[in-house]
């Protein structure tokens, strides 16, 4: 029989609280399904990257070309290597 899940004040208690305790002790994820959340945003970060100016300029001018922002074009490009490392091995 799983234990019963307190009831929290706050969300800080409730990490807290997770932080110190294993779920399977309260969650029967045997009888779990898998949640689609489709408007959910991902969290993001804002990081500072330095780039030859060659190299921006040649960013700027594809993602012209394709009338995107330069730094979505970037994501797009980072995103398809990671992909292709993670699927394939650093030789990708």
């Amino acid at each position: 029989m799983k234990k019963r899940i307190p009831k929290f004040r706050n969300q800080q208690e409730e990490q807290r609280f997770w932080a110190k305790h294993d779920s399977v002790d309260y969650i029967d994820w045997s009888r779990a399904r898998q949640a689609v959340l489709p408007r959910l945003k991902p969290s993001v970060k804002t990081i500072s990257i330095r780039l030859p100016e060659a190299m921006l300029d040649e960013l700027k001018l594809l993602a012209n070309k394709r009338d995107v922002p330069y730094q979505s074009l970037l994501k797009v490009f980072l995103a398809e290597r990671i992909d292709a490392e993670m699927t394939h091995g650093v030789d990708a």
